[in-house]
């Protein structure tokens, strides 16, 4: 019980979330100088400061900043932790690649609205498409912010983003319009938040992407997938098309199959994007787990998502032994991080 324990055993509690290499080495350090800042050299006044006080918000938070900055470091971390934060981050831009593709979406048919594109169908207006077109266009700013290592303008963007996402689901869930609300919510918590939290991943150890191979994955995601996709839809052969979650799990598995061919050619310093791909296809295979209650009356499109998780795993399995291997750690030398 946290009655039983004393301000010095609840600081060591906190310091549970740091990983053991750390704390193995500066958790007396901490606990000290944590301390120090509470005991006057009163006996009395100390005893009771021991037993009452506990570790304040601030501090708690500090805590939990910088075990975020160690479990997903970067250069210099032991090898795991360093691996780990690279996938998360390098997830995390895939996500957001995802979320831009879709805002050039949006950005297409405004310039519809503006009679720029001809064939494409005339958006709808009012408030609510409006807010739609305006959260793909803020998503395009956040990938890019994340690319030009403008972390704080992306997670305070994205934030927004998320908000206004839940208020567009809140709106059409009172309006009768959703056909699964639980998918569209599990939607905006998987696809939507959990990305911007583990935001926390690009931090200032953390080293920055590499900029190039993600500019150009956007264009040539929405001319090679988008565009074909959307013509086949304007052309008639829309039940030709997967939808979403299985455009995105035939996507990964195909990254998969190239990855597993790299592997094969014993090409060297594959285990990150091992790892990265493993993240991609468990967030990939959550969303086409969720969304499958929007087809409970279909059991043939039923079924054609079970298909696709069964392609998405069997091919995530061919990379696994190498995100695996890219964990094998001996622990590089670290200094001592301050908390901010």
């Amino acid at each position: 019980m946290s009655g039983d324990l004393d301000l010095e055993q609840r600081y060591r509690r906190a310091l549970r979330l740091l990983p053991r290499y750390y704390r193995d080495r500066w958790e007396e350090d901490m606990v000290a100088t944590f301390l120090d800042g509470w005991l006057t050299g009163d006996p009395d006044e100390d005893s009771v400061t021991m037993e009452y006080d506990r570790p304040t918000r601030e501090e708690i938070i500090s805590v939990i900043g910088l075990a975020a900055r160690l479990r997903l470091g970067g250069p210099g971390a032991p090898r795991r932790y360093f691996a780990w934060g690279q996938a998360v981050r390098n997830a995390v831009l895939g996500v957001m690649l995802a979320h831009a593709v879709w805002g050039l979406g949006q950005v297409a048919l405004f310039a519809r609205s503006r009679h720029l594109i001809g064939w494409l169908p005339p958006p709808s207006g009012g408030f609510w498409p409006g807010l739609s077109y305006a959260t793909g266009y803020a998503w395009i700013v956040v990938f890019a912010a994340l690319l030009l290592v403008d972390y704080r303008t992306a997670r305070v963007l994205a934030l927004l983003v998320v908000g206004a996402d839940a208020a567009t689901v809140l709106h059409e869930q009172l309006a009768g319009m959703l056909v699964s609300p639980f998918a569209n919510w599990a939607y905006v918590a998987l696809i939507d938040l959990a990305p911007v939290l583990a935001m926390a991943a690009f931090h200032r150890d953390a080293p920055p992407p590499h900029r190039r191979p993600w500019l150009l994955a956007l264009p040539a995601w929405y001319l090679l997938v988008s565009v074909p996709v959307l013509w086949a839809e304007l052309s008639g052969h829309a039940a030709w098309v997967p939808d979403v979650a299985g455009q995105l799990c035939l996507l990964v598995s195909l990254v998969c199959l190239f990855q597993a061919a790299r592997i094969w050619s014993g090409r060297p310093g594959t285990g990150v994007w091992s790892l990265t791909l493993l993240l991609l296809a468990g967030v990939t295979a959550l969303y086409r787990i969720i969304s499958l209650p929007i087809f409970a009356q279909d059991p043939h499109l039923i079924m054609v998502g079970l298909v696709e998780l069964l392609i998405l795993a069997a091919t995530a399995a061919l990379v696994a032994p190498d995100a695996v291997r890219s964990q094998a750690a001996t622990p590089a030398p670290l200094g001592y991080q301050e908390l901010r």
